[in-house]
């Protein structure tokens, strides 16, 4: 999101000065190069919602770039399967949505059709959508990158912000590297987003809460049991997608993820644990109240995230002639998912004005998509900031 917009505000004023800060030494370190690489086509989200809107004309336009910049991406389609009778309500109703936001394509397909685009999978009926694509989204990444210094502008590596006043006019940020004078303060800081935003004086009533997903990968010798993308049905009662099948640019097919909640908000095992971090969230009032309310749910996902075989199961569902020796263990990512004080996970892209700063602290699935056209509409944010 920081180098999506930092270049849409550079195309609108050549000649602006404009510096990005990482803390981390190289770029896209966490979200943006730990995700699927789906290009989300804008089924799921709420119609009129940032997300829908801003998915639908993010995913065209990311197909664009990626072809115009050679960077590795495929318009490779996508079936979500209904596996029994009582999913095919859900799975209309996403129909309607879908259609709803404008997304294109969209077809309500019986077995026989699902069996040619994926001669594995069995189900009572899906979605086809054959314009939801993959790509290289690091590579998406290096490439505005370059973008921002062919501008003028700057991207610097291994600089944290550790302090930020305002002055009026002025924003001062205080980094390890030294301090930055600024008219005006972006902050896409994803799984720190609430810490900065609080650092910068903004209101505290979002929490980012981390969850971790872990994925297995398909062994190379079977992964022809995948062409595409295959997803679920979404249970409405959880914000995530539950687990699902895709084929990367790479070739390599990843099975998952789950979703639970991780002891570090930079932890991508089980066994990485940041004591500050996780009773931040224990002590917020909306994760407990969110725990209380979806007990059975989190339970599920642990134990699915704990035995191999629960996971396969899941899997086993969509693909019956999956067997454990076909998997091995593979990478993990982590949501930064903003939380409600009632235990309300937050939906929509959340992009906050507080005078010279512009915060985007809720930005998960679809932002990779969307990153174009959120760096339009947060240059437009800047440009009624100043």
């Amino acid at each position: 999101m920081g180098l999506a917009s930092a270049r849409a505000v550079l195309r609108r004023h050549p000649g602006w000065r404009v510096l990005v800060l990482d803390k981390e030494p190289r770029i896209a370190a966490h979200q943006s190069g730990h995700n699927s690489g789906v290009i989300h086509a804008g089924i799921y989200y709420t119609p009129g919602s940032l997300k829908a809107r801003l998915c639908v004309a993010g995913s065209a336009a990311m197909l664009r770039f990626c072809e115009e910049r050679g960077i590795a991406h495929a318009r490779c389609g996508k079936v979500i399967v209904a596996t029994s009778e009582d999913e095919l309500p859900r799975l209309h109703g996403l129909l309607e949505r879908g259609q709803g936001n404008g997304v294109p394509g969209l077809e309500m397909i019986g077995p026989e059709r699902l069996r040619e685009l994926e001669p594995h999978v069995r189900g009572v009926a899906a979605i086809w959508s054959p314009n939801t694509g993959i790509a290289d989204y690091p590579a998406v990444c290096q490439a505005y990158a370059d973008d921002i210094a062919a501008a003028g502008g700057e991207v610097r590596t291994r600089t944290e912000v550790v302090a930020v006043r305002d002055r009026g006019d002025t924003q001062h940020v205080e980094t390890t590297t030294g301090d930055v004078e600024a008219r005006l303060l972006l902050a896409c800081t994803g799984l720190q987003a609430d810490r900065l935003a609080a650092m910068a004086g903004a209101p505290a009533d979002l929490k980012i809460v981390p969850f971790r997903g872990d994925y297995y990968l398909i062994r190379p010798e079977r992964d022809s049991l995948v062409r595409a993308l295959i997803y679920p049905v979404p249970d409405p009662r959880f914000p995530f997608l539950g687990v699902h099948f895709t084929r990367k640019t790479d070739g390599r097919v990843w099975c998952g993820p789950n979703a639970v909640l991780a002891f570090a908000r930079e932890g991508y095992r089980f066994e990485d644990l940041d004591l500050d971090d996780l009773g931040d969230a224990l002590g917020f009032t909306g994760f407990r109240r969110l725990a209380r309310r979806y007990w059975r749910t989190g339970l599920a996902e642990m134990y699915r995230d704990l035995s191999r075989r629960a996971f396969l199961g899941a899997l086993r569902r969509y693909i019956p002639e999956l067997t454990d020796d076909d998997l091995v263990a593979g990478p993990a990512g982590v949501r930064a998912q903003a939380l409600d004080p009632e235990g309300r996970l937050v939906d929509d892209f959340s992009i906050h004005r507080a005078g010279r700063a512009i915060h985007v602290r809720n930005a998960p699935s679809p932002a990779a998509t969307s990153s174009l056209m959120i760096g339009d509409h947060v240059a437009d944010v800047v440009d009624q900031a100043l």
